[in-house]
């Protein structure tokens, strides 16, 4: 039975959903035919034999010429870091030829979708220069547990406010956030407010804009005065 959270992340792989199962099915079983692959899945022998040749063309698979054609995987590890390093050369290609003329809203943005506000977070992370303040669940803070830690290692200031998350060389403030909430504000410049909960109906709003900084900054140092006054 195929694994739909595996084959969900190889898609982010470059593969559509039919490729992804049969791919899976060619590393669960190895070397197959177009027809084993179709009794297996269940995939109409048709787009079998054409999701076969779009996996050997990306790089997931392998042609074995023989009397009965079969096709092998190449291992997800191969295959992942193949993938990896072309968009790394077409990423550096498509930012050194990028248009010039471009500019930086500071109003209001609204972020749709949990992986577009985990992404957000990630950039205003690793773009902080001075200082960083969060309130959210610790699941959702461990998820960035790297670029924090890179953040205490450069030795910029990283406020934390949460329920269960533990980092050296940050502070810490220990709260129960609700569930799903967001508060990010990086270098007084920058704030992210909303909810990720892993939907994609999540909405955070994401803004330059010197009032909303200014309101979010105050009901977080009221929120840590509260939190010091109870130890």
């Amino acid at each position: 039975m195929a694994n739909n959270n595996y084959i969900e992340q190889l898609c982010f792989f470059g593969l559509t959903r039919q490729e992804a199962t049969i791919y899976e099915a060619l590393l669960t079983h190895g070397e197959m035919t177009g027809y084993e692959v179709a009794k297996e899945t269940g995939i109409s022998r048709s787009n079998v034999y054409a999701a076969l040749s779009a996996l050997v063309e990306k790089g997931a698979a392998y042609l074995i010429e023989g009397d009965a054609a079969k096709y092998t995987p190449v291992e997800v590890k191969r295959f992942t870091a193949n993938t990896i390093a072309e968009l790394q050369e077409k990423a550096a290609y498509l930012e050194k030829h990028a248009p010039q003329k471009a500019y930086f809203s500071d109003g209001y943005i609204t972020v749709l979708g949990s992986r577009n506000i985990r992404n957000k977070i990630r950039e205003m992370i690793e773009k902080t220069e001075l200082r960083l303040y969060i309130l959210a669940p610790g699941e959702i803070i461990s998820e960035f547990d790297e670029p924090l830690r890179q953040l205490v290692a450069a030795k910029k200031k990283v406020v934390i406010l949460t329920d269960s998350y533990k980092l050296d060389g940050a502070k810490i403030y220990g709260t129960k956030p609700e569930k799903g909430q967001l508060r990010l504000i990086t270098d007084s410049a920058y704030v992210l407010t909303g909810c990720l909960t892993g939907d994609e109906h999540d909405t955070c709003l994401y803004s330059g804009q010197k009032n909303l900084i200014e309101v979010m900054k105050e009901a977080l140092k009221n929120k840590i005065i509260l939190l010091e006054d109870k130890k």
